[in-house]
């Protein structure tokens, strides 16, 4: 059996700058941070579908400090989809949707979940990476 979660961020901001946020690695690496040491995580990621990259960060003794993808959906500025490989594969899908109020939707799907841990991490690890997010978008 596989989980997924599903979670929604509302940011003020504009749908392409979210998106820019999404998509360009230098950008990544200042919200998607190791959880347990903060240390931002570099990568390779480029919005094309079909190109595989890393995260890198410090490995730890349970850990190797590497998670894998491959794009898999790439629908600018609405839509973009990846594989997330760390021990488990899972699909990351991001969904921005312009709202009336003049803030961006952000729908995050993460698919392939192997059980309920697994699931808390997870929800857990975007919860505090959107935070992160929030703050970068706000400068």
């Amino acid at each position: 059996m596989s989980l997924t979660l599903s979670l929604d961020y509302q940011y003020k901001t504009s749908i392409e700058k979210l998106w820019s946020a999404l998509t360009d690695s230098s950008k990544l690496a200042k919200w998607v941070a190791n959880i347990h040491t903060g240390q931002s995580m570099e990568n390779d990621f480029k919005p094309v579908v079909g190109y595989r990259f890393q995260f890198r960060t410090q490995p730890t003794e349970y850990w190797n400090g590497i998670i894998e993808g491959e794009v898999l959906i790439v629908d600018e500025p609405n839509r973009l989809s990846y594989t997330w490989e760390s021990g488990e594969k899972h699909t990351v899908t991001w969904t921005l949707q312009k709202l009336e109020d003049g803030k961006v939707n952000l729908h995050l799907e993460q698919t392939g979940i192997s059980n309920a841990p697994a699931l808390a991490g997870a929800k857990y690890g975007w919860g505090k990476w959107c935070g992160e997010l929030e703050k970068m978008l706000e400068q």
